[in-house]
């Protein structure tokens, strides 16, 4: 099934240099951007266009499908890069508040 882009939980951002991203904000994709498992549990239909601004900008088109969405090589090549990029998230985390705090205390120290 492609991405279901009337679903609420759907979400594409392209950026300045062309980029998009399209993603399952819960994450129920393991296949995104190309697809959405076929009996998403989740799925809701987006309410009508309520109160939504709408840019001029073109989204791009989905990417082609890349061989191994068949039989799950491309999921489990996803997975391994999120399990990635999460095993480090803590730790950038951390450097980053170490940083904040340095800079704070740089601020309050006197002058001799």
């Amino acid at each position: 099934m492609p991405m279901r882009t009337e679903c609420k939980h759907y979400e594409s951002r392209t950026y300045a240099n062309g980029d998009a991203v399209r993603k399952c904000n819960l994450d129920l994709a393991p296949e995104a951007p190309w697809r959405c498992p076929d009996n998403c549990t989740r799925y809701e239909r987006r309410l009508a266009d309520v109160a939504w601004v709408h840019s001029t900008t073109l989204t791009t088109p989905t990417p082609d499908e890349v061989p191994g969405l068949d039989d799950g090589t491309a999921a489990a090549v996803l997975d391994a890069a999120e399990d990635i990029v999460n095993a480090i998230g803590a730790q950038v985390l951390a450097e980053v508040e170490a940083e904040r705090n340095s800079k704070k205390r740089r601020w309050f120290r006197r002058k001799k």
